[in-house]
């Protein structure tokens, strides 16, 4: 007979599980060694006992959904610094707690301003005046869906499970970012912004010269636009044109790392893209801090949906909020047609 783990050793389990970089990632758990797969089945035979009939999920499941959200909880902030850490600072609060980050002050304080979501729920352009701000927060939903019985049934695992629930939270917060970064493009000081038909070296470099004297500058774009941003002919080597046969773009243009922005879609028609394709966006590393501040707040909420024929998925919602902190040390380039 299958012995039913506490609800805390479940969590520790299903964070090791979330948590595994690879499916060969072995853990100790309980003082033995288990792989990610027999993990999994510990995890799978631990739901089955709470969910394995509907009577069962009904007396169980709000201990089911608290044990989903303490993981996606832990691995939902490490999700996001993974993908956006270069350039973004993360924190977490308690729920009720308001959300406040610190800016570096210095010889471009003046200069500083702040993109956030105002009164009007919309991204506006604060002049910081003060040593902190604060970030509201709005509770998003996970895009991903996913049904229990997948889980139960064996057609996922339970990583799989949390790393669809994680994208769609993910996606959330990389659209508010892409939302932020835009709206402060407008106001860059001129000499921060170029523009080019296509890619234009001659209008392009001297961004980078702006931006190096802040720190070492790294060049962001979407692949289809980072796949244009190559030298000229007397700067271009075999390793450049072998990277851009097999990878797309040549990685690193005239010594910056050309790092690309993952692009995706707002909906399921494919029609409007998350990244506007035409902006390249040129970020010192470590100079005043990093510029997008992300804010999260209180527990991940999980919960169920019925649909018409009574399948039911889980969704998440999370409460976070995103700033984009900028003075004299980024720069853009647009891209005209």
């Amino acid at each position: 007979m299958i012995m039913r783990l506490d609800n805390r050793d479940i969590i520790t389990l299903g964070k090791k599980v979330a948590g595994a970089k690879s499916i060969a990632s072995t853990f100790s758990f309980n003082g033995e060694e288990y792989s990610v797969g027999a993990a999994n089945e510990v995890l799978r035979e631990q739901f089955r006992l709470l969910a394995g009939d509907y009577n069962s999920y009904r007396r169980n499941k709000n201990d089911i959904f608290e044990i989903m959200q303490e993981v996606v909880d832990t691995a939902l902030p490490k999700k996001v610094m993974e993908n956006y850490g270069q350039f973004a600072e993360i924190k977490t609060y308690a729920q009720g707690d308001k959300p406040s980050f610190t800016r570096k002050t210095g010889r471009a304080r003046a200069k500083q301003f702040i993109t956030k979501v105002g009164l009007a729920g919309v991204y506006e352009v604060f002049k910081l005046d003060k040593k902190t701000f604060d970030i509201e927060t709005t509770a998003y939903g996970g895009a991903a869906q996913v049904g229990l019985e997948e889980f139960l049934d064996g057609s996922i695992d339970f990583n799989e499970m949390i790393d669809i629930i994680l994208e769609g939270l993910d996606e959330a917060v990389y659209r508010e970012i892409a939302i932020a970064l835009r709206a402060s493009v407008d106001n860059l000081q001129s000499a921060n912004k170029a523009t080019g038909t296509g890619f234009v070296e001659a209008n392009f470099d001297p961004l980078l010269t702006v931006v190096r004297a802040y720190g070492e500058p790294t060049i962001y774009a979407t692949l289809e636009t980072a796949a244009k941003i190559v030298p000229s002919d007397a700067w271009i080597s075999d390793e450049m044109r072998n990277a851009r046969n097999t990878k797309g773009l040549v990685g690193v243009y005239k010594g910056v790392k050309v790092v690309v922005l993952p692009q995706s879609f707002t909906d399921e028609t494919n029609q409007e893209k998350i990244i506007d394709d035409s902006l390249i966006y040129i970020i010192p590393e470590g100079a005043n801090g990093k510029p997008i501040k992300i804010a999260m707040e209180g527990t991940t909420i999980v919960d169920e949906y019925e649909n018409r024929d009574r399948s039911r998925e889980i969704q998440a919602y999370k409460k976070f909020g995103v700033a984009c902190v900028v003075d004299n040390d980024i720069a853009v380039y647009k891209m005209v047609s």
